[in-house]
């Protein structure tokens, strides 16, 4: 049996995957990305009977983070009431503090509602781990797509939960203000790909894919 299991929740009109991911044995859940519906992730927390132990964001866009302040809200409310501590929002790294700071408004040229602009507990920076249970996520610092984007690698279960850095058979957009696209090619050629092509991943929408498969035929990543 694996030692993690994971649950996709498509969010917002964008369809964002929010995504739990918990250690089988014991039930310790990180949520991340929760970007909003927080009734649907709460509902499936709930019936999957997971304990919330980390929130975590990989950047600061409003799909991805304009639901974690009203999640942490619930989960701490029931923890507070059992007498345990708050659940910590980590991440992502401080350079999408900007980003965090304006999901409300950002929402409202989209016609979203009910999404909040939060800051984390802990900021997040290359060479940190996040512990789940026994489970290590080692962050990487992986920016283009914003400027303070980060990517979670399971090294030893040979898995990734990388965002909108990189999709199957396609790159996280870089053409806003921020945007970087060489930092983008740099970080996923220099930093991802490297790790090895049998490491599975998650992106922020649509399908997974494996570091080989997109090294072999993602027409971004092509010379």
């Amino acid at each position: 049996m694996s030692r993690f299991q994971i649950v996709i929740i498509p969010v917002t009109l964008f369809r964002q995957n929010c995504t739990l991911i918990w250690e089988t044995d014991s039930k310790a859940c990180a949520v991340v990305d929760p970007g909003g519906e927080p009734g649907r992730i709460l509902d499936t927390i709930a019936n999957l009977g997971l304990r919330v132990e980390k929130i975590l964001l990989t950047h600061g866009h409003l799909d991805h983070a304009g639901g974690a302040l009203a999640l942490k809200g619930v989960l701490d409310e029931a923890r507070t009431a059992a007498g345990e501590a708050p659940v910590p929002i980590l991440g992502p790294d401080e350079r999408d503090r900007f980003l965090l700071e304006r999901i409300e408004e950002d929402a409202l040229q989209f016609g979203f509602t009910g999404l909040r602009n939060v800051l984390p507990d802990q900021w997040l920076h290359e060479g940190d781990v996040v512990e789940l249970g026994a489970l290590r996520f080692e962050v990487l610092h992986c920016p283009g797509h914003t400027p303070g984007h980060i990517v979670f690698v399971e090294k030893a279960e040979r898995f990734a939960l990388v965002g909108d850095v990189l999709f199957h058979g396609s790159v996280g957009r870089c053409d806003f203000p921020y945007g970087d696209p060489v930092a983008l090619r740099a970080a996923i050629l220099g930093k991802l790909l490297p790790l090895g092509d049998d490491i599975a991943f998650i992106c922020g929408h649509g399908g997974g894919s494996t570091f080989g498969a997109e090294r072999r035929s993602n027409p971004f990543l092509q010379d």
